[in-house]
Protein backbone atom coordinates (compact mmCIF):
# COMPACT_ATOMS: atom_id res chain seq x y z
CA UNK A 1 0.00 0.00 0.00
CA UNK A 2 3.04 2.34 0.89
CA UNK A 3 4.13 1.73 -2.62
CA UNK A 4 0.92 2.20 -4.36
CA UNK A 5 0.63 5.56 -2.35
CA UNK A 6 4.14 6.54 -3.54
CA UNK A 7 2.68 6.03 -6.83
CA UNK A 8 -0.15 8.24 -7.31
CA UNK A 9 1.66 10.73 -5.76
CA UNK A 10 4.31 10.70 -8.10
CA UNK A 11 1.52 11.50 -10.74
CA UNK A 12 0.15 13.97 -8.35
CA UNK A 13 4.02 15.40 -8.52
CA UNK A 14 3.50 16.41 -12.17
CA UNK A 15 1.12 19.48 -11.41
CA UNK A 16 3.38 19.81 -7.76
CA UNK A 17 0.23 18.16 -5.76
CA UNK A 18 2.10 15.58 -3.11
CA UNK A 19 -1.47 14.21 -2.97
CA UNK A 20 -2.74 10.80 -3.49
CA UNK A 21 -6.06 11.76 -4.73
CA UNK A 22 -5.13 14.08 -7.13
CA UNK A 23 -2.83 10.92 -8.82
CA UNK A 24 -5.87 9.19 -9.27
CA UNK A 25 -7.78 11.83 -10.72
CA UNK A 26 -4.79 12.72 -12.78
CA UNK A 27 -4.76 8.58 -14.40
CA UNK A 28 -8.05 8.93 -14.46
CA UNK A 29 -8.00 11.70 -16.95
CA UNK A 30 -4.78 9.84 -18.77
CA UNK A 31 -6.68 6.40 -19.24
CA UNK A 32 -9.86 8.11 -20.28
CA UNK A 33 -8.07 9.83 -23.09
CA UNK A 34 -5.88 7.35 -24.38
CA UNK A 35 -5.15 3.86 -22.76
CA UNK A 36 -1.78 3.32 -24.06
CA UNK A 37 -0.62 6.59 -22.74
CA UNK A 38 -2.64 5.43 -18.90
CA UNK A 39 -0.42 1.84 -18.78
CA UNK A 40 2.67 4.42 -19.76
CA UNK A 41 2.08 7.06 -16.78
CA UNK A 42 1.58 3.77 -14.58
CA UNK A 43 4.16 2.00 -15.70
CA UNK A 44 6.68 5.18 -15.72
CA UNK A 45 5.66 6.13 -12.40
CA UNK A 46 5.93 2.73 -10.60
CA UNK A 47 9.35 1.81 -12.27
CA UNK A 48 10.67 4.91 -11.38
CA UNK A 49 9.87 4.50 -8.02
CA UNK A 50 10.95 0.98 -7.92
CA UNK A 51 13.93 2.19 -9.11
CA UNK A 52 14.90 4.20 -6.17
CA UNK A 53 14.09 2.21 -3.67
CA UNK A 54 16.13 -0.48 -5.09
CA UNK A 55 18.84 1.97 -5.11
CA UNK A 56 18.44 3.50 -1.82
CA UNK A 57 17.13 6.91 -2.10
CA UNK A 58 16.08 8.72 0.56
CA UNK A 59 12.65 7.46 1.52
CA UNK A 60 10.73 10.69 2.54
CA UNK A 61 11.61 11.79 -1.09
CA UNK A 62 10.06 8.53 -2.59
CA UNK A 63 6.95 8.54 -0.35
CA UNK A 64 6.17 11.67 -1.23
CA UNK A 65 5.90 11.23 -5.43
CA UNK A 66 9.22 12.66 -6.37
CA UNK A 67 10.95 10.35 -7.97
CA UNK A 68 7.83 9.09 -9.75
CA UNK A 69 6.73 12.26 -11.95
CA UNK A 70 9.44 12.29 -13.89
CA UNK A 71 9.42 8.66 -15.06
CA UNK A 72 5.58 9.04 -15.60
CA UNK A 73 6.61 11.95 -18.08
CA UNK A 74 8.64 9.92 -19.70
CA UNK A 75 6.80 7.13 -20.58
CA UNK A 76 3.90 9.04 -21.61
CA UNK A 77 6.42 11.41 -23.75
CA UNK A 78 8.57 8.27 -25.42
CA UNK A 79 5.32 5.92 -26.07
CA UNK A 80 3.29 9.26 -27.71
CA UNK A 81 6.25 10.13 -30.11
CA UNK A 82 6.88 6.25 -30.86
CA UNK A 83 5.25 3.39 -32.16
CA UNK A 84 4.38 0.50 -29.66
CA UNK A 85 6.12 -2.33 -29.81
CA UNK A 86 7.87 -4.88 -27.76
CA UNK A 87 11.34 -3.45 -28.31
CA UNK A 88 9.71 0.22 -27.94
CA UNK A 89 7.74 -0.74 -24.31
CA UNK A 90 11.62 -1.94 -23.21
CA UNK A 91 13.06 1.28 -24.34
CA UNK A 92 10.47 3.27 -22.23
CA UNK A 93 11.11 1.09 -18.82
CA UNK A 94 15.32 1.39 -19.46
CA UNK A 95 14.40 5.52 -19.81
CA UNK A 96 11.85 5.94 -16.79
CA UNK A 97 14.68 3.56 -14.38
CA UNK A 98 17.01 6.72 -16.34
CA UNK A 99 15.11 9.38 -15.40
CA UNK A 100 15.20 8.14 -11.47
CA UNK A 101 19.12 8.95 -11.91
CA UNK A 102 18.73 12.16 -13.51
CA UNK A 103 16.46 13.31 -11.15
CA UNK A 104 19.01 12.32 -7.67
CA UNK A 105 21.62 14.14 -9.79
CA UNK A 106 19.52 16.99 -10.00
CA UNK A 107 18.22 16.64 -6.34
CA UNK A 108 21.87 16.62 -4.99
CA UNK A 109 22.88 19.77 -7.72
CA UNK A 110 20.15 22.00 -7.00
CA UNK A 111 19.89 21.17 -2.98
CA UNK A 112 22.74 24.08 -1.91
CA UNK A 113 21.59 26.38 -4.70
CA UNK A 114 17.92 26.31 -3.23
CA UNK A 115 15.96 25.87 -6.67
CA UNK A 116 13.64 22.77 -7.11
CA UNK A 117 14.45 20.28 -10.26
CA UNK A 118 11.17 20.39 -11.62
CA UNK A 119 10.31 18.36 -14.99
CA UNK A 120 14.30 18.82 -16.03
CA UNK A 121 15.05 14.74 -15.59
CA UNK A 122 11.96 14.48 -17.85
CA UNK A 123 12.41 16.76 -20.22
CA UNK A 124 16.32 15.73 -20.61
CA UNK A 125 16.04 12.21 -20.19
CA UNK A 126 13.38 12.41 -22.70
CA UNK A 127 14.79 14.55 -25.32
CA UNK A 128 18.25 11.94 -25.30
CA UNK A 129 16.41 8.85 -25.73
CA UNK A 130 14.52 10.69 -29.03
CA UNK A 131 17.70 11.96 -30.21
CA UNK A 132 19.09 8.38 -30.23
CA UNK A 133 16.40 6.86 -31.68
CA UNK A 134 17.68 8.29 -35.06
CA UNK A 135 20.89 5.67 -34.99
CA UNK A 136 18.42 2.55 -34.10
CA UNK A 137 16.42 1.51 -36.94
CA UNK A 138 13.77 -0.63 -35.13
CA UNK A 139 12.51 1.61 -33.51
CA UNK A 140 9.56 3.81 -35.48
CA UNK A 141 8.65 7.52 -34.69
CA UNK A 142 5.16 8.28 -34.67
CA UNK A 143 3.55 11.65 -37.33
CA UNK A 144 3.02 13.78 -33.87
CA UNK A 145 7.03 14.10 -33.33
CA UNK A 146 7.80 17.56 -35.15
CA UNK A 147 9.39 16.97 -38.68
CA UNK A 148 13.06 18.78 -38.66
CA UNK A 149 13.66 21.71 -40.93
CA UNK A 150 14.77 25.17 -40.77
CA UNK A 151 11.83 27.17 -38.43
CA UNK A 152 9.38 29.49 -41.22
CA UNK A 153 7.15 32.32 -40.52
CA UNK A 154 4.18 31.57 -38.84
CA UNK A 155 0.62 32.99 -40.55
CA UNK A 156 -2.42 33.99 -38.71
CA UNK A 157 -5.01 31.01 -39.19
CA UNK A 158 -8.47 30.61 -38.36
CA UNK A 159 -10.99 32.92 -36.47
CA UNK A 160 -11.09 32.13 -32.59
CA UNK A 161 -14.12 31.54 -31.26
CA UNK A 162 -15.31 31.10 -27.74
CA UNK A 163 -15.41 27.87 -28.09
CA UNK A 164 -11.68 27.99 -29.21
CA UNK A 165 -11.40 29.81 -25.82
CA UNK A 166 -13.20 27.34 -23.78
CA UNK A 167 -11.31 24.26 -25.33
CA UNK A 168 -8.19 26.12 -25.42
CA UNK A 169 -7.91 26.48 -21.82
CA UNK A 170 -9.19 22.97 -20.85
CA UNK A 171 -6.66 21.73 -23.28
CA UNK A 172 -4.11 23.32 -21.57
CA UNK A 173 -4.46 21.89 -18.63
CA UNK A 174 -4.90 18.21 -20.51
CA UNK A 175 -1.55 18.95 -22.47
CA UNK A 176 0.45 18.18 -19.27
CA UNK A 177 0.40 14.90 -19.57
CA UNK A 178 0.21 15.30 -23.83
CA UNK A 179 -3.65 14.71 -23.84
CA UNK A 180 -6.11 16.65 -25.80
CA UNK A 181 -9.03 16.02 -24.17
CA UNK A 182 -11.93 18.16 -22.76
CA UNK A 183 -12.77 15.00 -19.87
CA UNK A 184 -9.51 14.72 -19.46
CA UNK A 185 -8.56 18.35 -18.84
CA UNK A 186 -11.73 18.69 -16.21
CA UNK A 187 -10.39 15.54 -14.70
CA UNK A 188 -7.03 17.01 -14.10
CA UNK A 189 -8.95 20.72 -12.82
CA UNK A 190 -10.87 18.65 -10.16
CA UNK A 191 -7.70 16.72 -9.08
CA UNK A 192 -5.64 20.25 -8.50
CA UNK A 193 -9.22 21.54 -6.80
CA UNK A 194 -9.12 18.63 -4.00
CA UNK A 195 -5.74 18.99 -3.76
CA UNK A 196 -4.67 22.73 -3.33
CA UNK A 197 -7.72 25.69 -4.46
CA UNK A 198 -4.72 28.01 -5.24
CA UNK A 199 -3.19 25.27 -7.31
CA UNK A 200 -6.45 25.48 -9.47
CA UNK A 201 -6.79 28.84 -9.63
CA UNK A 202 -3.28 29.38 -10.73
CA UNK A 203 -3.78 26.56 -13.11
CA UNK A 204 -6.71 28.39 -14.84
CA UNK A 205 -4.72 31.41 -15.15
CA UNK A 206 -1.53 29.99 -16.71
CA UNK A 207 -3.53 28.50 -19.05
CA UNK A 208 -5.98 31.62 -20.30
CA UNK A 209 -2.93 33.36 -20.12
CA UNK A 210 -1.05 31.08 -22.21
CA UNK A 211 -3.67 31.10 -24.90
CA UNK A 212 -4.33 34.58 -24.73
CA UNK A 213 -0.83 36.11 -25.28
CA UNK A 214 -0.37 33.24 -28.60
CA UNK A 215 -3.70 34.75 -29.61
CA UNK A 216 -2.63 38.40 -29.50
CA UNK A 217 0.49 37.37 -31.28
CA UNK A 218 -1.13 35.90 -33.76
CA UNK A 219 -0.86 32.04 -33.37
CA UNK A 220 -2.59 29.76 -35.53
CA UNK A 221 -6.38 28.37 -34.05
CA UNK A 222 -5.75 25.14 -34.50
CA UNK A 223 -2.54 25.57 -31.94
CA UNK A 224 -4.35 27.72 -29.45
CA UNK A 225 -7.51 25.21 -29.37
CA UNK A 226 -5.07 22.58 -28.82
CA UNK A 227 -3.74 24.13 -25.49
CA UNK A 228 -0.21 23.79 -26.88
CA UNK A 229 0.49 27.41 -26.32
CA UNK A 230 -0.81 26.97 -22.30
CA UNK A 231 0.50 23.79 -20.29
CA UNK A 232 4.01 25.26 -19.77
CA UNK A 233 2.45 28.63 -18.48
CA UNK A 234 -0.09 25.92 -16.56
CA UNK A 235 3.11 24.68 -14.92
CA UNK A 236 4.84 28.17 -14.50
CA UNK A 237 1.90 29.69 -12.72
CA UNK A 238 1.36 26.85 -10.38
CA UNK A 239 4.99 26.73 -9.27
CA UNK A 240 5.49 30.43 -8.96
CA UNK A 241 1.61 31.29 -7.53
CA UNK A 242 1.14 28.62 -5.54
CA UNK A 243 4.26 26.55 -4.41
CA UNK A 244 7.59 28.46 -4.15
CA UNK A 245 6.73 32.02 -3.95
CA UNK A 246 5.20 33.51 -0.99
CA UNK A 247 1.26 33.77 -1.20
CA UNK A 248 0.64 37.87 -1.81
CA UNK A 249 -0.33 40.22 -4.25
CA UNK A 250 3.39 40.81 -5.88
CA UNK A 251 4.19 37.50 -6.23
CA UNK A 252 0.71 36.69 -7.99
CA UNK A 253 2.00 39.46 -10.25
CA UNK A 254 5.14 38.04 -10.84
CA UNK A 255 3.44 34.77 -11.77
CA UNK A 256 1.42 35.88 -14.15
CA UNK A 257 4.39 37.29 -15.65
CA UNK A 258 6.29 34.31 -16.02
CA UNK A 259 3.44 32.77 -17.11
CA UNK A 260 3.20 35.26 -20.36
CA UNK A 261 7.05 34.93 -20.71
CA UNK A 262 6.45 31.01 -20.73
CA UNK A 263 4.09 31.23 -23.85
CA UNK A 264 7.22 33.30 -25.84
CA UNK A 265 9.94 30.87 -24.69
CA UNK A 266 8.10 27.96 -25.62
CA UNK A 267 7.69 29.29 -29.03
CA UNK A 268 11.10 30.60 -28.76
CA UNK A 269 12.41 26.77 -27.84
CA UNK A 270 10.09 24.94 -30.16
CA UNK A 271 11.50 26.85 -32.86
CA UNK A 272 15.10 26.31 -31.80
CA UNK A 273 14.45 22.49 -31.53
CA UNK A 274 12.71 22.44 -35.29
CA UNK A 275 15.88 21.99 -36.98
CA UNK A 276 16.71 18.30 -34.63
CA UNK A 277 13.40 17.83 -35.28
CA UNK A 278 12.40 17.42 -31.23
CA UNK A 279 9.83 19.01 -29.00
CA UNK A 280 9.87 21.22 -26.73
CA UNK A 281 7.83 19.92 -24.18
CA UNK A 282 8.37 21.42 -20.69
CA UNK A 283 11.19 22.94 -21.36
CA UNK A 284 10.12 26.08 -21.24
CA UNK A 285 8.58 26.01 -18.03
CA UNK A 286 11.30 24.77 -16.68
CA UNK A 287 13.72 27.49 -17.78
CA UNK A 288 11.64 30.34 -17.56
CA UNK A 289 10.54 29.09 -13.87
CA UNK A 290 14.86 28.64 -12.70
CA UNK A 291 14.99 32.61 -13.93
CA UNK A 292 12.42 33.80 -12.08
CA UNK A 293 13.13 31.59 -9.10
CA UNK A 294 16.44 33.04 -9.33
CA UNK A 295 15.37 36.75 -9.83
CA UNK A 296 12.98 36.63 -7.31
CA UNK A 297 16.12 36.65 -4.49
CA UNK A 298 17.09 39.92 -5.65
CA UNK A 299 12.69 41.66 -5.37
CA UNK A 300 12.44 42.36 -1.67
CA UNK A 301 8.82 42.46 -2.49
CA UNK A 302 8.42 39.47 -4.06
CA UNK A 303 10.38 36.82 -2.08
CA UNK A 304 11.24 38.49 1.40
CA UNK A 305 12.69 35.56 2.59
CA UNK A 306 16.06 35.82 0.20
CA UNK A 307 16.80 39.10 0.71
Amino acid sequence: MIFLDSVLRGIGQVMFQNNAYAGILFLAGVFHSSALCGIAALTGTMISTGTAILLGANATKIRDGLFGFNGALTAIGLIYFFEPSVLAWGYVIFAAASSTVLMAAALKYFENRNLPTLTAPFVFTTLCFLLASARFGRLSTTQVLPHAGLPVSADVEGIVSLNTVFEGLIHGISQVFFQENLVTGILFTLGLLISSRRSFVMALIGSILGLSTAWLLGASEPAIRSGAFGFNSVLTAIALGSVFLPSNAKSLGYAVLAAIVTTIAFASLSGALKPLGMPAMTLPFVVVTWIFLIGSRMFVKINPSEI
